[in-house]
């Protein structure tokens, strides 16, 4: 199982996601796009990315935006994976 990250972990690790917004115990993301088309195909992008790396963000889809929020359910709140996964996001999107 994955430790939840103490709150000083969690500052550091923000720091490095900026674009990422601390919501309760989830990191929150809206991105917009051009039109709904990029932004499906972003979403099956993401969800390549997902599979691979068996975490899992829920997504809101609002015609261009995508809002995503990662937490790692089984422990209740943020860890390493939420953090590697919002990198992830980044990554594609950036």
């Amino acid at each position: 199982m994955t430790d939840l990250l103490e709150q000083e972990e969690l500052k550091a690790a923000l720091k490095r996601l900026p674009e990422w917004e601390l919501e309760g115990k989830t990191i929150v993301r809206t991105i917009e796009f051009e039109d709904f088309s990029e932004a499906i195909d972003f979403v099956n992008d993401l969800a390549d990315i997902a599979e691979e790396a068996q975490h899992h963000p829920d997504i809101l889809i609002q015609y261009s935006k995508v809002t995503l929020t990662l937490t790692t359910h089984d422990v209740g709140g943020l860890t390493e994976s939420d953090m590697e996964m919002a990198h992830r996001v980044n990554n594609r999107v950036d």
